[in-house]
């Protein structure tokens, strides 16, 4: 294991730093001009040609990677070009809101999904799975801003049993929190429970038609200790991997959530960055993104060898 966990950490690494790579030119390549953005209409070319010396937009693409790379390398994130303020004061903030969220989203989401996709492989073929299949792709196929913009309509507007604006108070305790997050907790438990619920189903469906599974039928072991006992920690791989991938998303792919929800987290801070066109902001929050998905792959990659060993050994 010693050997496989060194060589997803150094293959991670060497991700990251690609990753580095594509932020930093996709930035490059956005269009407009940070200084003239910051001095809008009333910037002169002279002023405008001062203010891109003072933030060093002047300097060679190459030059400025390396000295953004080898900040973070060092923990500095860089400081806002929009009010000159270091990224981190206002990341950190953003990144405890963003992960109270997906928290929160998961607690709920991973084991009400575990539980309805082994349900399902017990019952193929039943009224419940053939019901759980439809509402899943029914799931799958809306867009989760759309999503969102249905449970306001029902929940905030038409019944008003919840908030159609997620405001967090740093001051308010947790129950007022969670009551607050509701709505955006309930569009990301929607959009991530049909995946993880259809790979557990067909994880486990696929382990169930197994020779040692109906030997174990005949000798007349109850189904649910079959399923828990024999199927599932043999279908586990998967499962860990596309449980990893939708917590990645839940931290990752939260920006439109955030966005309907007015929700102050990193997804609304980097729309906002890409709005004032605040080139370091945007890739802190690229990087923070990046390295957050490379992490929890990683992690799943290793908790599915722990899991299997037949996966540490080439075939």
């Amino acid at each position: 294991m010693k050997k496989h966990i060194l060589q997803r950490l150094l293959l991670g690494v060497l991700t990251l730093w690609l990753v580095s790579m594509l932020i930093f030119i996709g930035t490059e390549m956005l269009p407009g001009d940070v200084a003239s953005a910051i001095l809008g209409q009333n910037g002169t070319p002279e002023t405008v040609a001062a203010l891109r010396e003072q933030l060093g937009l002047g300097q060679p693409a190459l030059q400025r990677y390396l000295q953004w790379l080898i900040g973070i390398l060092h923990g500095n994130l860089g400081t806002s070009l929009a009010n000159g303020r270091p990224i981190a004061a206002e990341l950190l903030p953003r990144l405890g809101n963003t992960l109270f969220l997906a928290t929160y989203a998961a607690l709920i989401a991973i084991p009400l999904a575990v539980l309805l996709g082994i349900a399902s492989a017990i019952w193929r073929g039943s009224l419940f799975d053939r019901l759980a299949n439809t509402l899943t792709l029914l799931s799958i196929s809306v867009p989760e801003f759309f999503v969102g913009y249905l449970l306001v309509m029902f929940l905030a507007v038409r019944q008003a049993w919840f908030p159609s604006l997620a405001m967090v108070n740093p001051d308010a305790g947790l129950a007022d929190r969670l009551y607050n997050c509701t709505l955006p907790m309930f569009t990301l438990v929607l959009v991530v429970l049909a995946h993880m619920l259809r790979m557990t189903r067909a994880s486990v469906g696929a382990v169930m038609s197994s020779s040692y599974i109906e030997t174990a039928v005949l000798k007349g072991i109850p189904k649910w200790r079959i399923v828990m006992g024999h199927a599932l920690p043999n279908a586990l791989a998967p499962i860990i991997n596309v449980i990893a991938f939708n917590l990645a998303y839940l931290v990752v792919g939260v920006i439109l959530v955030e966005v309907v929800f007015v929700y102050p987290g990193i997804g609304q801070l980097m729309v906002d960055a890409v709005t004032k066109r605040d080139l370091p902001v945007v890739q802190a929050c690229g990087m923070l993104f990046g390295g957050t998905y490379i992490l929890l792959n990683t992690l799943a990659d290793l908790l599915a060898m722990w899991c299997n060993p037949r996966l540490r050994h080439a075939r």
